[in-house]
């Protein structure tokens, strides 16, 4: 899980990363390395930094699970009807991000309608990009230090953690070492700052587009807020229905 990188800051590996990494495995996240990630975000083999977010064979291997009915029998999905809405998961950014973030939310919640045709038939149907009836039927993936190509294409953007559902980036995580260099002021303001700055024009907004929940975390606590947020809105996390002995049993759990 380590970069290969002389410049690595290991006081926020061990104290935040690590277990922020941990604690979302033992919730049921499969950990997807940096490398594997960069293949799957590309529709071409290569080496090069993607501005492609979405995790692409995981999505279309969900849509491809997925049936509609259509005069009393269940069909699953053509190829064009699978092409058709990763199309339509390109976010709109000519139109801002919130906007194309608010798509993408309606897009998630409510489905994409595409037209299908059974024996010459023609048939609108809704299909759901995440399965909120059974949570069983989705694929949960997370990653670290996932690089995404600037908007300008001069550079990259390389946030600490994504996780993923369905291959739709749903979450970002900025994780820092607990001990700030800034007398009264919590790491996780940096954590922020980073947050807005990537949401920026000039930076990544694509993955922002995507995201429902972006959390900055040191080891000792936590802030969330949503794509957009100023930074005097940011709250912190506190965990309502897991209590604290338990909550650290998930974030180190003992050996088998």
């Amino acid at each position: 899980m380590f970069k290969n990188d002389s410049s690595i800051n290991f006081a926020e590996e061990f104290s935040s990363k690590i277990p922020a990494l941990t604690l979302l495995t033992t919730l049921g996240y499969e950990f997807i390395p940096p490398s594997q990630s960069s293949a799957m975000r590309s529709k071409v083999v290569s080496n090069k930094a993607t501005d492609q977010v979405v995790l692409l064979p995981i999505m279309r291997a969900f849509l491809a699970k997925q049936t509609f009915t259509f005069e009393g029998k269940a069909h699953p999905l053509s190829d064009s009807a699978i092409d058709k809405i990763m199309h339509e998961l390109n976010p709109a950014m000519n139109l801002g991000l919130q906007a194309a973030n608010e798509a993408l939310y309606n897009a998630m919640l409510y489905g994409v309608t595409v037209t299908e045709f059974i024996d010459g038939k023609k048939t609108s149907q809704t299909v759901a990009l995440i399965d909120w009836n059974n949570i069983d039927n989705n694929s949960f993936h997370v990653t670290e230090e996932m690089v995404v190509q600037n908007t300008e294409g001069t550079g990259n953007v390389i946030p600490d953690i994504v996780c993923f559902v369905n291959g739709l980036p749903l979450a970002v995580i900025e994780a820092k070492r607990p001990d700030s260099s800034r007398e009264g002021q919590s790491t996780n303001a940096q954590a922020v700052s980073q947050h807005i700055r990537n949401q920026k024009p000039k930076f990544i907004p694509n993955l922002f587009a995507y995201s429902q929940l972006l959390l900055a975390v040191n080891g000792n606590d936590g802030l969330y807020a949503t794509c957009g947020t100023p930074r005097k809105f940011w709250a912190k996390w506190v965990e309502e229905e897991i209590f604290e002995p338990e909550f650290h049993r998930l974030k180190k759990p003992s050996a088998q």
